[in-house]
């Protein structure tokens, strides 16, 4: 999912930080046209080891009909697999590269994946066309630039009991962004509590990743 020179993804075009950037391992880079290229990068197997997917996504407690959104999809690392885990749901691949949205699209068409959906994402939101269960974002929250105004305007789209998991690089992590553009799980939690959320999980599995929860306070 990522994608951008300093770009955001869930992503579009050089954007500048400021919005939500596709998933991106090893690279804080933004401007994340030429998907194919991306995809050898963003899709490496090695990326497994490390990203544990299949963990992340059981640790959503996704239903089978649960719809998803995978805000900075970038070429679908997440989306893929979240489609295959939900097969009576459905899947939005949200990114602001036009690029990756082409990608998607052409993805879940050679897949077999009906139940995903790429979305144009815009700078201030994701533009998602229904509410949604789970909103996950991977090494996107901190390519956001207002972020109290984008996940205020979030929770208009999730669902009653909807929750945004959020993973993105530890300071200290060997690999990811450049550290002075990193985001403490700290600091995404007291951000979060200014959005509106509170913090209902966090998981600590992931070597180089905090892996956040939170719900919309009522």
């Amino acid at each position: 999912m990522h994608v951008l020179l300093r770009v955001l993804l869930f992503s579009g075009g050089l954007l500048g930080l400021n919005t939500a950037c596709p998933q991106t391992p090893h690279t804080h880079q933004h401007g994340f046209a030429g998907a194919e290229s991306w995809a050898k990068v963003f899709d490496d197997p090695d990326r497994d080891r490390w990203q544990k997917p299949h963990e992340v996504i059981m640790a959503l407690k996704l239903a089978p009909d649960a719809r998803v959104a995978d805000i900075g999809a970038g070429t679908g690392y997440f989306a893929t697999r979240l489609a295959h885990m939900t097969p009576g749901g459905r899947v939005y691949a949200v990114d602001l590269e036009p690029d990756m949205v082409t990608y998607l699209a052409e993805r879940a068409q050679k897949e077999g994946l009906k139940n995903l959906v790429p979305v144009q994402a815009r700078p201030d939101t994701p533009a998602l066309p229904e509410k949604v269960d789970r909103a996950l974002l991977v090494d996107t929250y901190h390519h956001i630039s207002d972020r109290a105004a984008y996940f205020r305007r979030l929770r208009d789209s999730l669902s009653s009991n909807g929750q945004v998991a959020i993973i993105d690089f530890t300071v200290d992590a060997p690999t990811g962004p450049p550290k002075t553009d990193r985001i403490s799980a700290g600091k995404v939690a007291e951000e979060m509590a200014l959005a509106g959320y509170a913090q209902v999980a966090q998981h600590g599995f992931l070597p180089y990743q905090y892996f956040l929860v939170f719900q919309p306070r009522p």
